[in-house]
Order: structure tokens, then sequence, then C-alpha cells
């Protein structure tokens, strides 16, 4: 059966999924906003472990199973011939598969090649989770992402090229006040250019990132929703499906573009409107406990 290192994160599409811990952390374990993988030591699992694991799935459960998550962090830097092998002995074990999914950072992109993800993407790899964060490259070089926009849609346009999805996240105050804006345009810039499939937005919260959240001169809610609305407002893919559904969010969003453009931005003006009713609460910088992350 399938062992893990806790925490284990997966997306909140991947609640149904059987998920196998094929890394340990993540490779890419300095970016200054994410705490999620700051207690452990990165780490690649041996082959023989995930495929000993696989073969361990009860028989009387293996028909069930349609969608696996591979874990932690970027599974995807996990060396190829590696990967090849545990997407063959997830595929030869549950007959009911439709596809394979992990995280994916510009890291381990960067160690995949075209021809390679093709591959893998025959072998049912069918969607990547990216963490963009910011199309701002002040924004990003100031969190420390160790990558510049320009980079990452090179990276994710290969993916896209390979015919694997892309679920794409970026975060709501990322850039604090001083940038709030610019974060926006530049991240609408970049999904414009990139069409993933699924955009993700996500709000700046506490967990393990303390020094970085205070040297922020964080927004408001009344702020952090302008920034929303502008972002929405300078989005124009040819198609894709926005969510804001992570628990961070004080503002859930739902939507398909360019179809639902006008009525998503009603939907945070309404929001807005709402909000006014309640004394205080857009001016004040939302606050999370780090426990319920």
């Amino acid at each position: 059966m399938p062992s893990y290192v806790e925490p284990v994160f997966r997306p909140p599409s991947e609640a149904r999924s059987l998920i196998f811990q094929i890394t340990v952390g993540c490779s890419q374990n300095n970016c200054a906003f994410c705490g999620m993988y700051k207690g452990k030591r990165f780490h690649i699992r041996p082959v023989a472990d995930i495929v000993q694991e696989i073969s361990e799935i009860p028989a009387r459960y293996r028909e069930r199973v349609e969608r696996v998550f591979l874990a932690d962090g970027d599974a995807l830097v996990y060396p190829f011939e590696g990967l090849v092998t545990i997407l063959d002995a997830l595929a030869a074990t549950f007959p009911g598969l439709t596809r394979v999914a992990s995280y994916a950072s510009p890291n381990s992109l960067t160690n995949k090649t075209l021809p390679q993800l093709h591959q893998l993407r025959e072998k049912k790899l069918r969607i990547l989770y990216f963490g963009l964060e910011s199309g701002d490259d002040p924004t990003l070089e100031r969190v420390g992402k160790g990558y510049a926009a320009d980079q990452m849609a090179e990276l994710a346009l290969m993916a896209r090229e390979a015919g694997i999805k892309l679920s794409v996240t970026a975060i709501l105050g990322l850039a604090g006040r001083g940038r709030s804006l610019e974060h926006a345009r530049a991240t609408a810039a970049w999904v414009n250019r990139v069409n993933p499939e699924y955009f993700s937005l996500l709000t700046l919260f506490h967990r393990h990132n303390e020094p970085f959240v205070r040297s922020l001169d964080q927004g408001t809610r009344r702020e952090l929703m302008q920034e929303a609305r502008e972002l929405l407002t300078q989005l124009a893919p040819a198609r894709t499906i926005l969510r804001s559904n992570h628990v961070s969010n004080f503002l859930n969003l739902a939507g398909s573009y360019p179809k639902d453009r006008q009525r998503l931005i009603e939907d945070v003006d309404r929001a807005l409107h709402q909000a006014e009713r309640l004394p205080g609460f857009l001016d004040e910088v939302p606050a999370y406990e780090e426990e319920y992350y």
C-alpha cells in the first residue's frame, strides 16, 4: 500500500485520485511565499519502492481506480526512465485508469524534452498543475521563484505542445499594495499567451512564510478584490476554465473564458457592493490561521 511522508498536498480536483508519493518535498523549495514543503528534505524515492506499492493495491479495488495523482511538490522532476516505468506499472495495474496527474514546477519542466513529454502523455500523464504565481517579473524575483515569466511561458507552451493539459495557479496579494495592478495585468497577459485549459486563483496566506508576509505591505480585502477585478478584466485567452475555490479565497469565482467574462466581472462588483454593508470588512487585511492549511 502507498506510504506517505506527511503532510501530503493535492489540488482540489484530485480529491478522488489515488496518490502515490514518488518524490518527497519540492526540488525548488526556495519560494519565500510557500511553506508547504519547508519541513521536508527533498528526495526522489526509488522506482522499485513505487512499483511495489502499486502492486500491493488489493485486486478488488483496482478496477475502481480511474485517476492517479503523483506527489509531492513537483513529481515531474522524477528521472524520465523511472517515470516511464511507474506509468507503465500504473497502466498495467489499473484497467480503468483514464489519467495521471502531478504538480510541475518550472524546474521539473527544464529536465524534460518535448519528445519525452509526448511519450509521458501517451502513457496517460494527461494534466500538470503549474504554479505560475505571477506574470510580473519584479514580483517573481522578490518571492524567489527562480524563473522569469517568459521562461515559464516557454516551458508551459512546450507541455501544451505535447498535448498535456495545464492547470495554472496565480496568487492574489502576492505583490502587496505596491505592484498589485501590475501583478494582475502581467498575470493576465501570461495566461492570454499560454491559454492553459484551467486557471485558478489563490490568495496569499500564512504557512511557514512569516518573514515574507511581514516584509509585504499587504492589501486589504477591498484591494485584493480590485486586483482580482483587474485581472479578470484583462484576461482574454482563447479558452480557459477559471476557478477561485481554494480554501484561502474569500471570493469564490467560477466560469469559462471568454463566455463568462462579463458575468465574472459583475460577480466581483456585486461582492464589493454587498461587502460594503459589513462595517470595516473591506478595509481589513485578511488573516488566515496556519492550522487550516
